[in-house]
């Protein structure tokens, strides 16, 4: 289980809708959750499954992980293992593999209008 960085990204992230089976069809699913790729997204409601990919979190503007998307794919391919075609190992399905290595969300302060300069 992934710890995210504040309460309310948690909520979003975890928000269940009892008319939508699927968080692309809910208009109230407001951010999605990779947990295979550590990547959080602000969801585009126009039909499909895509997200924009954000790098620090709306509400309480701390830095969220660094997507792990390129080791990913990086991973299976030195190992000889094509993920379009070939089975992957359970831990490629969600986030254990990454468990070891994976970056500690930060507090880091927003940059440039929003930085903290006291």
């Amino acid at each position: 289980m992934t710890t995210h960085c504040c309460e309310t990204m948690t909520y979003h992230v975890d928000l269940r809708c009892d008319e939508h089976d699927d968080p692309f069809d809910c208009p109230d699913a407001l951010v999605d959750f990779s947990a295979r790729f550590q990547e959080y997204g602000l969801i585009v409601h126009d039909g499909g499954t895509s997200s924009i990919t954000i790098g620090f979190c709306p509400w309480c503007g701390r830095r969220l992980p660094e997507s792990q998307r390129d080791r990913w794919f990086e991973e299976p391919e030195r190992r000889g293992i094509d993920p379009w075609e070939d089975e992957l190992p359970a831990g490629f399905q969600d986030a254990r593999r990454l468990a070891s290595a994976a970056p500690e969300v930060t507090s880091r302060w927003l940059p440039g209008p929003f930085r903290n300069t006291s």
